[in-house]
């Protein structure tokens, strides 16, 4: 029999809350000082984004109260319906929202404007948690495993189709959590390495080895390919003699044919590597029928569909990506120098961040931001307001307290005693890293600029909204816990 033996009041985890609270102010004075005019100091005027801002925060609290509120049998019982009026809002959101600086993600509702990507995240993260919590589920299943690909592919295809490939994006970060869950480490390397074969294949595309005709993008690339395919039955199967063969043979044939093409006759060497990597291929096919390993199929197929990736990644990058976004990648990786064009942003919120020094120079006395120099400044690139009017040292702060907030977050979802409020914890985790880094690394011109916003900080009652939600569900489920005996 179920019985109560705390309040709720007792249960829920206070530290967190205080964390928010000051995340939540600082947030609100960083949109202060991002915003504010010389003379103007009516922070209180609705009128002006920081008293919206303040109005958009007195509702979050309310919004917060009402989820905790509500029983946390609740969001396991109705998961699947909540997942399912997402999805069709973000259908709906396709046809009907107007168009707002190239995207259709952006719901009019009289005076208030709604993001209803920013509220998918919570309802992903709780059909997944419901989901991954069934009996005999298990993650290395393969069916079980595309049901869950697909919860998390149908929003994001959705979400670009309206043109919002930065809030996309951040659906990869579930993949964090099914790495929690059990799913193989080789998914995720794979997805590591097809980020580095990306950024390699591309920024080295059109540069040469010496006085060879060999690009040192593909080259390299098929090298780490034929490197981790090597590596592979060592890790697995505990098969050195098998990495040692195809490393020395590798190298053996690559050395021979660079002393050929550098000294007597010029020819590509990439040739020479699909060479060898198809011989690799057939001998772990080879290995396989002999040895009775499915495993070397799979490193095979591994194998496979990087080289197949590499080479698709310029015609993505050619015929899929907007040429402003083109541009972002190439600014980031040192291809291009567009100080007055997609660089812009970057290098203004780099001499904003870096004028602040060690203290900063105080709240509403930042030059660059009050001259308006940085676009965006009080949504995805608030950060820089942080690091010019507070310096090193209020950047430092701020950056301690998500630190807290993920390290409390991870605390919470394991002790919860459920898979569902475990899967669910480390979907808000995952959530919120993935915006941290991408947001502050955007900044920084560390990663390319995505348009995604600061959890807390940015200003925008969706985004302010949809983190309130994803972590007063979380508190509450976590609360539910110590309120059953």
């Amino acid at each position: 029999m179920v019985t109560r033996r705390d309040s709720l009041w007792k249960t829920l985890d206070w530290v967190t809350i205080c964390i928010y609270l000051l995340l939540i102010i600082a947030g609100w004075f960083s949109v202060c000082g991002a915003s504010y005019d010389y003379g103007d100091r009516d922070f209180l005027d609705f009128s002006t984004r920081t008293g919206k801002q303040f109005i958009w925060i007195i509702c979050s609290f309310g919004l917060g109260f009402v989820l905790l509120m509500l029983e946390d049998r609740m969001y396991d019982m109705f998961s699947y319906l909540i997942y399912a009026g997402m999805i069709a809002l973000l259908i709906v959101t396709i046809f009907i929202a107007p168009d707002v600086k190239g995207s259709r993600s952006w719901l009019q509702l009289g005076p208030v404007s709604l993001q209803p990507a920013e509220f998918a995240k919570f309802a992903t993260a709780l059909v997944l948690a419901k989901y991954m919590n069934s009996y005999l589920f298990n993650i290395n299943k393969t069916k079980n495993f595309l049901v869950v690909l697909a919860l998390v592919f149908l929003p994001m295809i959705l979400i670009i189709l309206q043109k919002e490939t930065g809030s996309a994006l951040v659906y990869l970060a579930f993949f964090l959590m099914f790495y929690r869950e059990g799913m193989p480490g080789v998914v995720l390397f794979s997805g590591i390495c097809a980020v580095l074969f990306f950024v390699v294949s591309i920024r080295f595309d059109q540069v040469f080895i010496a006085d060879t005709p060999t690009p040192i993008g593909e080259s390299v690339v098929l090298s780490l390919i034929i490197l981790f395919s090597a590596v592979m039955p060592r890790i697995y199967l505990k098969k050195w003699d098998v990495t040692r063969n195809v490393l020395l043979a590798s190298l053996l044939i690559f050395g021979i044919a660079f002393f050929v093409s550098e000294y007597i006759v010029h020819f590509n060497l990439v040739w020479v590597q699909w060479g060898l990597c198809a011989m690799l291929i057939c001998y772990f096919i080879y290995l396989s029928l002999t040895e009775r390993q499915r495993t070397y199929i799979l490193i095979s197929i591994f194998a496979i569909g990087s080289i197949c990736f590499m080479y698709s990644s310029d015609y993505v990058f050619d015929n899929i990506l907007e040429p402003h976004q083109q541009m972002r990648i190439k600014v980031v990786l040192g291809m291009e120098d567009d100080p007055t064009g997609a660089g812009y942003n970057v290098n203004q919120s780099k001499i904003a961040i870096g004028s602040g020094g060690l203290t900063g120079k105080g709240f509403l006395n930042g030059t660059q931001t009050k001259l308006k120099y940085v676009p965006e400044q009080d949504t995805d690139f608030i950060f820089c307001t942080i690091g010019e009017e507070q310096g090193f040292v209020g950047s430092a702060i701020v950056l301690f307290l998500f630190l807290a907030l993920i390290l409390r977050l991870i605390s919470i979802s394991e002790r919860q005693p459920s898979t569902f409020g475990r899967v669910y914890g480390y979907s808000v985790l995952s959530i919120f890293l993935f915006h941290l880094f991408i947001n502050i690394g955007m900044v920084l011109g560390l990663t390319p600029v995505i348009g995604i916003p600061l959890p807390f900080f940015s200003y925008g009652g969706s985004s302010l909204w949809g983190f309130t939600i994803l972590l007063f569900i979380f508190l509450r489920i976590d609360a539910g816990r110590k309120q059953r005996l």
